[in-house]
């Protein structure tokens, strides 16, 4: 597992915190975490409330406490690089920040039964493998994620129907 970038959505996840924000833990981190098998994170995916239509609202406006956010970000070192994806970098390494009140509508996640999970004091969400499945799954239709991923969500959904099928 990447632990350094885990480490990383700690620390954000806390700063989030301090501001009222639960964040969810997402993408191949998260994965990392409930797998303990590494999928070579590339990055960071982190969820936050926003607005459930999610990208047919301006990305300014698509994130609950974006300006907070950008502010949080700031003060880590992070560079806000694409306003459109959310996407923030630091010394080559990105997070990006996503809206996890589109989860239901995009892969039949509901809120509610997000997971919730805590590293010392820091409270966030986390996926279960049914969970991962279905928005690996619902990834794989998306023809722009298909493209820039070269179908290496195939694998991690493979693996996620193996841990599931053993429950």
């Amino acid at each position: 597992m990447e632990y350094h970038k885990y480490e990383e959505f700690i620390k954000i996840a806390a700063k989030l915190n301090d501001i009222g924000i639960t964040p969810l833990l997402m993408g191949s981190v998260g994965l990392e975490v409930i797998s303990g098998k590494s999928w070579d994170a590339q990055d960071l995916d982190i969820h936050v409330p926003g607005d459930k239509r999610g990208c047919e609202v301006p990305p300014e406006l698509s994130i609950h406490n974006w300006n907070d956010i950008v502010k949080i970000m700031k003060s880590m070192e992070y560079s806000l690089i694409d306003l459109h994806e959310h996407e923030f970098s630091k010394e080559g390494f990105s997070v990006e920040f996503g809206i996890m009140d589109t989860l239901p509508r995009f892969a039949g996640v509901q809120l509610e039964d997000l997971e919730q999970h805590q590293d010392g004091a820091t409270i966030y969400y986390l996926l279960n493998p049914k969970q991962y499945l279905k928005v690996y799954e619902a990834s794989s239709k998306d023809s722009y994620r298909s493209n820039k991923n070269n179908h290496k969500d195939l694998r991690k959904i493979e693996s996620l129907k193996s841990i599931t099928q053993n429950d």
